[in-house]
């Protein structure tokens, strides 16, 4: 008699194996007031009950990856929609938790400057962007989370249009620039890099401008896909 795989053995017994919980982490970014941001809540319970950490928590029964980490943000921080979220890495130390084995599967959000201040729920004390350059202590193993998003993002910026997800639908190359310069922590040829990005057939010019002070009005552009393209 051939068994399917389907089909559950009557001495089968899933209880005998262990079982780790698994948790979503994830690393929100954002570019305001000339700085990289990333979105922090302040925990309201233990472990680890009034430090920083990732918006973050287990995974639920009846959901997909994917689906806890839009979850579990828009719960702790009131942050929705991301247009752009990734899975980052799996970080499993034994340790890396007190409560149980816990695994956690990380993320990390690129979100367009926010105008709606974030709000904290459910185990969430706080909600507050916090610049890179300036965290505070971190609980868990969140420090690592975090630098490893950020090579992440470095590293994809360098071959990918993922900036597009930093950015308002129209902007000019000025602006483009900045993002370009706040996630590579340095300042790039101006010149070179407009030349690079106008090569690239990424961006469309708009018939708009944008007026702002004693400068000229600056061309406004978009990208030709709201999604990350591979570079030449």
């Amino acid at each position: 008699m051939t068994v399917s795989p389907l089909d559950s053995p009557a001495d089968y017994d899933p209880a005998a194996f262990a079982r780790p919980s698994v948790t979503v982490d994830v690393a929100a970014f954002t570019a305001r007031e000339r700085k990289l941001h990333v979105l922090l809540i302040k925990r309201g319970v233990w472990p680890f009950e009034g430090h920083w950490a990732l918006p973050g928590g287990f995974v639920q029964m009846s959901e997909d990856l994917d689906t806890a980490a839009h979850r579990e943000l828009a719960e702790e921080t009131g942050v929705a929609g991301a247009e752009f979220l990734e899975q980052l890495y799996t970080f499993g130390t034994v340790d890396r938790d007190p409560r149980t084995r816990v695994i956690s599967v990380a993320y990390y959000a690129l979100l367009p400057e926010p105008h709606i201040a974030p709000r904290a729920g459910t185990d969430a004390a706080e909600a507050q962007w916090w610049p890179v350059e300036e965290l505070p202590s971190l609980a868990f193993d969140h420090a690592k989370i975090l630098t490893t998003a950020l090579s992440r993002l470095r590293a994809k910026l360098a071959y990918t249009s993922v900036a597009y997800a930093l950015l308002a639908p129209e902007f000019t190359l000025t602006e483009l620039q900045n993002v370009y310069e706040l996630i590579l922590g340095r300042e790039l040829d101006k010149r070179n890099f407009r030349k690079k990005m106008l090569s690239t057939e990424l961006l469309e010019g708009l018939e708009k401008q944008r007026r702002g002070g004693a400068h000229r009005p600056a061309q406004l552009f978009s990208f030709t896909k709201r999604e990350p393209v591979f570079l030449d």
